[in-house]
């Protein structure tokens, strides 16, 4: 007695369609106008919230909102961070920073900067 087997058919994508999405072609939505401020007699530059690399935001999230904030901070100065960490900012200071940074970037005060919709 023989078994006949049938084969899974395998869907194949059409040879004109080599993607569902392209991530590459996508334009931000929003002006990403970089945040400057003055701290110590200095001006530091803020990249734009809906600029910054998302992976790093998220690992720091996992340890509360205080070190969101201060990873959102290292992030958004990037080559300035060491000189930033060496001037040393109040928590009160940083709260005001964080709600005027978030307000630049069109974010309501205590919405996620995670937020796929923001």
């Amino acid at each position: 007695m023989t078994t006949q087997q049938k084969s899974a058919a395998v869907k194949r994508r059409p040879d004109d369609k080599p993607f569902d999405f392209n991530l590459d072609a996508v334009a931000s939505e929003v002006d990403m106008t970089p945040f400057v401020f003055q701290y110590r007699d200095r001006r530091w530059t803020f990249e734009h919230m809906q600029a910054l690399d998302i992976m790093p935001l998220i690992a720091s999230a996992q340890h509360g909102d205080a070190s969101a904030v201060i990873g959102t901070f290292r992030e958004a100065l990037g080559k300035q961070w060491p000189d930033f960490q060496k001037v040393g900012l109040p928590q009160w200071k940083a709260q005001k920073l964080f709600d005027a940074y978030q307000a630049h970037c069109g974010m309501e005060p205590g919405e996620s900067q995670a937020s796929p919709t923001s």
